[in-house]
C-alpha cells in the first residue's frame, strides 16, 4: 500500500514537472524540427554548394548584432556591415549560329589607380595645377584625357569647365606610376569675388585598358572657403630669396652627413632661405635630430610622404614630390634649387649666391656643372684626426675621367615653370642657360650619405692618384672652407649636435 502511494506521488511530480516546462519543450520540439527539415532539404542540394562552419558563424553573428538589449529590456537597433555586393555576373562560352565558339573574357579587380592626387595649387587668377601620379600603361598606350570644373559655392553662379592639360615630367622613368601635372587654364578669373568654391579633376580613361567602357572619375581637387583667397600673393615680393626642393630622402641616412649639408647651406643662402625636406623613410631619430635645430629657427619644413611607398612609381616617386614642392612654393620663392643631399653648391670667391643669381636673371632656369669626388679616398695626414673632420672637409679628391657625360643640377624661376624634373625643367616659359662654368658649380660626394660609417678608406700622400682605372686630383675647395662652416654652425644653433653619429 506504501508502495503504491509513493509511485503515485512519483508519476504526480513527473506530470508536474512536464506540465511547468511545456513552453521550453514545445521550442526544443521546434528546432529539432526545423533542424531536420534543412538537414533534408539539404539532401537534394547540389555538391558544389556548401555551407562551412565560418559562414554559418559570419550568419550568426550578423544575426546577434543586429539587435541589442539596454539595461532596461528595450531592443535598441544596432549598425550592421554592409551587404557585400553581389558577384559580378560572369559570361559562359557560346557556340555562334556558325560553328565557332565564342571565348568568354570575364575581369576582376583593378591593376593601378586612374589618378592619385598629392596637391592642388592655384597658378594665378585663371590657372591651376593639379600634382598627382596616374597608370603608366594608361599613358603609355592609351589617350586618357582631363577637364577641369570649377563649382562655386554660391548656388547661384554657373559652374566653370575646361580642358585639363596633361604634363608627364619623368622622362619615361616611371613604373606602375608615372607623374603627371594636369594644368587647368580657364577662360575668366576663378572665384574673383573670394565667395568660394571647389575645383573637380575629370580623369577619363578614354577607353584604354578595357575598349567596352570609357571610366570617368571626378575627383575634387581643390576647395577654397569663402574669404581664404589671397590674390596679393601672386603679385607680392616672394617670403625667400632661395628655396631648396629637395627629391624623396630613404634609407639608412648618416645623420653627421645631414649636418655638415644643413649647416653648409643655411650658411651658403642666407637668412631669406628654406628647406623643404621630403622624409620618404629616410629621416629616421638620429637625422630628426640634426634637423629640429634649424626647424625651430625656420629654416626647414620637414614632409611625411612615406605613404607613397603604396605606389610603385620611380625612385620613391621624386618626380611628383619635385612637382609638388614647385607649385606648392611657387609664389614664395625667387629661385629655387633642386639637387641631392649628397652635392654642395659652390660659389668662387669674391662672389656670392646674390651676385651670381642677379647675373643670371635673364633666365628662367640655369643648370649646374658637376664635380664628382672620390668617397673613400683621404690625405694620409689626417689620419690621425680622420673621425674628428668631416666629410667634406677630409674627401678631397675629385674623379677627373674624360668623356663622360655627367649629371647637372638645376636652379628656376618658379613662376615661370610649369611643371619639373630631376636634373632640369623642360615645361617653362622663358630662356634656359647651361654656361654657367666658373660662376657656380656642385661637388657630389655620390653614395657618403648612406654611410653609417668612416668614409675614408685609403690613404693618399699625393696630389694626383689613379684608383680602379679612375685618375683622381687633389682638390681642397671645400676643405679650405670647413672651418668657418663649424663655426657659423655654433653661432646659429650652438654645440648641441657636436656629438651627432656618423
Amino acid at each position: 500500500m506504501g508502495k503504491e502511494r509513493s509511485g503515485e506521488k512519483n508519476s504526480k511530480m513527473v506530470v508536474g514537472v512536464v506540465w511547468n516546462c511545456a513552453a521550453e519543450l514545445k521550442l526544443l520540439l521546434s528546432a529539432l524540427l526545423i533542424l531536420c527539415t534543412v538537414a533534408t532539404f539539404l539532401q537534394f542540394i547540389p555538391s558544389r554548394f556548401t555551407i562551412s562552419a565560418s559562414d554559418l558563424r559570419l550568419c550568426i553573428s550578423r544575426i546577434s548584432t543586429a539587435a541589442e538589449l539596454n539595461a532596461t529590456g528595450q531592443e535598441v537597433l544596432v549598425d550592421t556591415q554592409p551587404p557585400e555586393p553581389s558577384p559580378p555576373l560572369v559570361e559562359t562560352d557560346q557556340v555562334l549560329p556558325n560553328g565557332a565558339i565564342r571565348r568568354s573574357f570575364n575581369t576582376y579587380g583593378a591593376a593601378a589607380y586612374n589618378f592619385i592626387t598629392m596637391g592642388a595649387y592655384r597658378g594665378g587668377l585663371t590657372t591651376f595645377a593639379i600634382v598627382g601620379l596616374a597608370s603608366k600603361p594608361l599613358h603609355v598606350y592609351g589617350r586618357p584625357t582631363y577637364q577641369c570644373q570649377w563649382l562655386p559655392q554660391n548656388n547661384s553662379q554657373a559652374n566653370i569647365t575646361t580642358v585639363g592639360y596633361k604634363i608627364l615630367p619623368d622622362w619615361g622613368y616611371g613604373r606602375v606610376y608615372t607623374a603627371v601635372v594636369v594644368n587647368c587654364t580657364f577662360s575668366q578669373p576663378i572665384n574673383l569675388d573670394n565667395s568660394g568654391g571647389t575645383l573637380f579633376l575629370q580623369a577619363s580613361t578614354s577607353g584604354v585598358g578595357d575598349a567596352k567602357f570609357n571610366l570617368t572619375d571626378t575627383i575634387p581637387t581643390l576647395t577654397e572657403t569663402p574669404g581664404s583667397l589671397n590674390i596679393s600673393l601672386f603679385t607680392a615680393k616672394p617670403k625667400y630669396d632661395y628655396l631648396y626642393c629637395g627629391s624623396s630622402l630613404y634609407g639608412n641616412l648618416s645623420p653627421q652627413r645631414v649636418r655638415e649639408w644643413m649647416a653648409y647651406h643655411v650658411r651658403l643662402f642666407g637668412e631669406r632661405s628654406h628647406f623643404v625636406i621630403h622624409d620618404a623613410g629616410g629621416v629616421h631619430e638620429g637625422v630628426l635630430e640634426v634637423l629640429k635645430p634649424w626647424m625651430e629657427l625656420g629654416y626647414v619644413t620637414l614632409q611625411d610622404i612615406k605613404d607613397q611607398e603604396r605606389f610603385d612609381g620611380y625612385y620613391h616617386n621624386q618626380f611628383v614630390v619635385v612637382n609638388d614642392c614647385l607649385h606648392r612654393y611657387r609664389f614664395m620663392a625667387k629661385w629655387m634649387f633642386f639637387f641631392d643631399v649628397d652635392e654642395y653648391i659652390y660659389v668662387p670667391p669674391k662672389n656670392t649666391i646674390k651676385s651670381v643669381l642677379d647675373s643670371l636673371s635673364e633666365y628662367s632656369q640655369f643648370t649646374i656643372e658637376q664635380m664628382p669626388m672620390s668617397r673613400t679616398l683621404c690625405l694620409t695626414q689626417d689620419a690621425a684626426k680622420r673621425h674628428r673632420k668631416w666629410g667634406f672637409e677630409k674627401l678631397v679628391y675629385r674623379d677627373v675621367k674624360r668623356g663622360i657625360r655627367r649629371d647637372r643640377k638645376y636652379a628656376i624661376q618658379p613662376r615661370n615653370v610649369f611643371a619639373t624634373g630631376v636634373h632640369m625643367s623642360q615645361n617653362l616659359a622663358g630662356k634656359t642657360t647651361h654656361k654657367t662654368e666658373g660662376m657656380i658649380k656642385y661637388f657630389h660626394y655620390h653614395g657618403t650619405i648612406a654611410q653609417r660609417r668612416e668614409p675614408c678608406r685609403y690613404l693618399i700622400n699625393s696630389t694626383e692618384f689613379t684608383y680602379e682605372k679612375t685618375p683622381y686630383v687633389l682638390d681642397a675647395t671645400l676643405r679650405d672652407v670647413a672651418g668657418y662652416v663649424k663655426k657659423f654652425e655654433l653661432k646659429m644653433i650652438g654645440p648641441r649636435l657636436q656629438n651627432t653619429w656618423q
